[in-house]
């Protein structure tokens, strides 16, 4: 059965660390997510403990998938329908909104973060394929004690999209999803979301970012709508998401040797990199790049590390 939240208040006392159970949960916010959805947990809940899936003013098959699969995966997969309507990153509705209220993005956020029930958990966003060689290897050094718990454990994915023609490549004008914003952590009172006029923004507390890998790919950019229907961009059209949408109406492409290429970290970078964290984060992303992907078809490289990804793009196309 689906449970359902009418209304919700956060404290940072009801992420209650000290009655975890050992292990990992990730966690879902989920709006119009149908595309990949299916995708996304079923190749991510073979590693965790749980999947807590909340969803939010959903009028395609997000519910039915959600029921489907919880009705399969049994407690591994516990999905809540938060019933307040939510504003959109980017609108005025976000930017002026209280991060208390239950229509805030934040209080959205950590309602999904306050259900999960594990010491460790992650974001998960509905259009996340895993890798799940290198996902693993996170999760296994979390259950064995050897991953850090005064870290953040960011990760990254290259983000996929298809030209005109319809060939499928890294999108030129962004090619990376993942900058810091994203990753394992171990649950404390104050590890917890806050707002931003743009955005809800993760509060880490005393914990310093590292880069841990790159363990997705993203899809965003293959979801219907170029992935931006969910951002409500026709009664906000001074977002920031709609120049992101018109910057990616005309972006290329790129095969893994060219983004190899374009984000290899110069001198300025690296010297950048040992006087300022978040930069020294993103040139150790930069720098992972040919360890994971030293192919330079895109396609290859997504043979090499996703097998059956070709089954969940055309399924979604």
């Amino acid at each position: 059965m689906i449970k359902q939240i009418e209304t919700y208040s956060f404290s940072p006392a009801l992420l209650a660390p000290a009655e975890r159970l050992p292990g990992v949960s990730a966690f879902m916010r989920i709006r119009n997510g149908a595309d990949f959805l299916e995708a996304t947990i079923r190749s991510h809940i073979d590693a965790y403990d749980e999947i807590v899936a909340v969803y939010n003013q959903c009028t395609d098959a997000t519910p039915d998938i959600l029921d489907r699969l919880a009705g399969e995966y049994g407690p591994r997969l516990r999905v809540v329908h938060y019933l307040p309507r939510v504003h959109p990153a980017g609108s005025e509705g976000h930017a002026s909104t209280p991060p208390s209220s239950p229509q805030s993005l934040v209080t959205y956020y950590n309602c999904a973060l306050a259900m999960t029930r594990h010491q460790w958990a992650v974001k998960l966003d509905d259009d996340h394929l895993a890798i799940p060689e290198a996902l693993g290897g996170m999760v296994r050094r979390i259950r064995t004690g050897e991953a850090d718990d005064r870290r953040l454990h960011c990760f990254s994915g290259p983000n996929l999209i298809r030209d005109r023609a319809g060939r499928l490549g890294i999108a030129s004008a962004d090619p990376v999803s993942g900058g810091g914003d994203i990753g394992y952590f171990r649950v404390r009172t104050d590890t917890y979301f806050t707002h931003d006029p743009r955005f809800e923004r993760f509060a880490r507390g005393p914990l310093t970012r590292e880069f841990a890998g790159w363990f997705y790919w993203h899809l965003k950019f293959l979801k219907q709508g170029g992935g931006f229907a969910n951002y409500e961009l026709d009664a906000n059209p001074g977002s920031r998401y709609a120049r992101k949408r018109d910057k990616m109406a005309g972006a290329g492409i790129w095969d893994m040797s060219q983004m190899r290429q374009a984000r290899a970290p110069g001198l300025i970078r690296r010297l950048r990199a040992q006087i300022d964290g978040k930069e020294r984060l993103s040139a150790a992303r930069d720098m992972a790049l040919s360890r994971a992907f030293p192919q330079t078809s895109v396609e290859q490289a997504l043979d090499d590390s996703t097998p059956g990804w070709r089954d969940w793009l055309e399924r979604a196309t």
